[in-house]
């Protein structure tokens, strides 16, 4: 039940005609477009052990961090130790941004591995290491949908980062393209491919203005299967052109239906944008590829387990349609 809604997982086992009763009300509410969370809760190489005081505490292979989370507003209920036996601490600036405390040393780089997926790990000055473990519960659902296909599938990878789902789609057989204005985060993409025995899949990279790829792509009568994006919340391009989710989501979702193939397989929107609902998610994508092509929405948060006190930490909103 890998990357379920955690209310699902919380039913299994009925035993009585009131809980019977409450999953029925339940699949209603699945229906009806009630949203949930989707939990990466099948990670071996990656943990967040604990959390509180506006922090989590995380472990990357032998590797233990300590980095802030908005989300996190409750208090650390106990210090087991190991908050202060971290490698790395990264530290908020008030004046915005932050920087590394390095407390021991470590590689340049090191490398996790989610099921047959492996990825160079390196703490940035912003905080991040180059993966954002959540989004393995999309993983292993457009894996899984991609080789249930039974037929050949071109995934488009959109706001592609360093290649989390790039990897996922093209070890199930899918043809990819990847696309990014980061030619830093297109480099790290390559690397990971190559880490996971994909260096000779046949992925395209891409270094380029999402929007005017899917703009030329459109005049080149290019198609897709499934189209993964993951935009920012506010952005600004090579020519001053200014991006933000709110004005500008619907707009791109629209331009991206002009590339989608008759036969289209999923559609994937992730957001990690601060006061946007997945029921948002849920009705762009029911006035776009659900209106043309029927198939099904589901939409939630996405969140990993909590080690220690057994909680789900939220980390985004997704929205998937599917065929």
């Amino acid at each position: 039940m890998d990357g379920l809604p955690i209310l699902l997982e919380r039913n299994e086992g009925l035993a009585s005609f009131s809980q019977i009763v409450v999953q029925y009300r339940l699949n209603d509410l699945l229906k009806d477009g009630i949203y949930m969370m989707y939990v990466a809760n099948d990670w071996k190489d990656y943990e967040v052990i604990d959390t509180g005081g506006g922090e989590k505490l995380e472990r990357w292979g032998e590797v233990l961090l300590r980095r802030p989370d908005p989300q996190i507003i409750w208090p650390l209920q106990q210090d087991t130790g190991l908050w202060r036996n971290v490698h790395g601490h990264y530290h908020r600036s008030s004046s915005g941004g932050g920087s590394w405390e390095m407390k021991k040393a470590i590689p340049e780089r090191w490398t996790i591995q989610y099921d047959r997926l492996k990825f160079h790990i390196k703490p940035t000055s912003f905080k991040h290491t180059g993966l954002f473990p959540e989004q393995a519960a999309n993983w292993r659902w457009m894996m899984d949908k991609i080789a249930g296909a039974n037929r050949p599938i071109r995934v488009l990878n959109l706001f592609a980062y360093t290649g989390g789902a790039t990897v996922a789609a093209a070890s199930a057989g899918a043809e990819v393209v990847h696309v990014d204005a980061a030619k830093g985060m297109v480099q790290w993409a390559k690397e990971n491919a190559a880490l996971s025995g994909l260096a000779a899949s046949p992925i395209r990279y891409i270094t380029d203005d999402v929007f005017k790829f899917v703009q030329r792509e459109k005049r080149r009568g290019n198609q897709y299967d499934a189209i993964i994006m993951d935009p920012p919340s506010y952005g600004r391009g090579p020519s001053g052109e200014t991006w933000k989710l709110e004005e500008s989501l619907y707009p791109f979702l629209a331009s991206c239906m002009d590339i989608v193939s008759d036969q289209p397989l999923f559609m994937l929107i992730n957001s990690y944008t601060t006061g946007i609902s997945p029921t948002v998610l849920r009705n762009m994508l029911s006035m776009t590829m659900q209106h043309k092509y029927g198939g099904t929405i589901s939409a939630g948060e996405i969140g990993l387990p909590i080690t220690h006190s057994g909680l789900n930490l939220p980390c985004g909103i997704l929205g998937r349609w599917e065929s």
